[in-house]
């Protein structure tokens, strides 16, 4: 039998945190280019996962983005 081949330890902290770069105090639904950072090229709202973002964070994004898309900044869908 072949032996398993070791899996490179993987670093928690190494994610990079979008909303603690420097310039966002506060997810803002006209803030466009930030939301845009957390929506998939066919308009999905990404995981948490994926964005590296705390539970709250996450919440507080979703709403941003569903209200951004009530009144038309972002689009609900792209193909």
């Amino acid at each position: 039998m072949t032996a398993r081949r070791p899996t490179p330890a993987r670093n928690p902290g190494a994610r990079k945190k979008p909303l603690l770069a420097p310039g966002v105090t506060h997810v803002d639904l006209q803030d466009v280019t930030l939301l845009r950072t957390f929506v998939s090229d066919r308009g999905r709202i990404r995981a948490r996962r994926v964005t590296g973002l705390t539970p709250q964070q996450q919440r507080v994004v979703a709403r941003a983005v569903k209200n951004a898309r009530e009144v038309a900044l972002l689009p609900s869908t792209s193909r």
